[in-house]
């Protein structure tokens, strides 16, 4: 469930090659600058433009005026950054993305296809495959209590070294608005969060998490 493999498509990310060699999908979360800056050195020039330092913007992308963009990132193809969205250093932004009105984007790596667009924050995260958040749902990277990151499943712990740590959400994820993911959140592929969720550990893939014990299986 865990595994990089088991809940991201790595065909959907101009990364996909470097995340292969992670077995767990936040262990690549450190390494985020590293990717981005070794992917500008082979951006194709006719495609990208460099319209500050360090940040790379395809050219059939769309950022607003109001916008503030941040390097070391790299923004898709036919991405919209739209009004007052905040892009905040260490940030991949796929092809066919939407990075909306007054959302911060900070150390994440966001799959192709996905819409993080109203009143949004997501930091220190990875955001798979045409998943989506609703309106107002943040992700939380950082616990009250200054201790590292444990993913939880159950009474399991996986240790992750990492004070910083907000979620990995899987290909295909509906966040319902206003929820809340809790750091160390893993959201398995094709799942759906309720509306007003307070989320934390494992939601199994093709699940619907309703509230904290009451999720139940999709049913095709």
């Amino acid at each position: 469930m865990y595994t990089t493999k088991n809940l991201l498509d790595l065909s959907h990310s101009i990364c996909g090659e470097y995340l292969k060699k992670y077995e767990y999908p936040w262990e690549a979360l450190p390494e985020i600058k590293h990717m981005i800056l070794e992917l500008q050195k082979n951006l194709n020039k006719e495609e990208y433009s460099e319209i500050k330092e360090g940040v790379f913007v395809h050219k059939t992308a769309t950022v607003a005026p109001t916008a503030c963009l941040i390097g070391p990132a790299i923004i898709g193809a036919g991405t919209e950054i739209r009004h007052c969205a905040f892009i905040r250093e260490n940030v991949i932004v796929g092809d066919d993305c939407v990075i909306g009105n007054s959302c911060e984007a900070k150390n994440v790596i966001i799959f192709d296809k996905t819409q993080v667009p109203h009143f949004n924050y997501v930091g220190d995260s990875i955001m798979g495959y045409h998943s989506h958040m609703g309106a107002g749902s943040i992700v939380s990277n950082l616990k009250s209590d200054g201790s590292n990151v444990v993913v939880r499943s159950g009474e399991q712990k996986q240790e992750t070294h990492l004070r910083k740590f907000g979620a990995i959400i899987g290909d295909n994820v509906e966040i319902g608005c206003n929820s809340v993911l809790n750091p160390g959140t893993v959201v398995g592929r094709n799942s759906n969060i309720y509306p007003l969720s307070r989320v934390r550990g494992q939601v199994p893939e093709n699940s619907i998490y309703k509230d904290e014990g009451n999720i139940v299986e999709k049913i095709a």
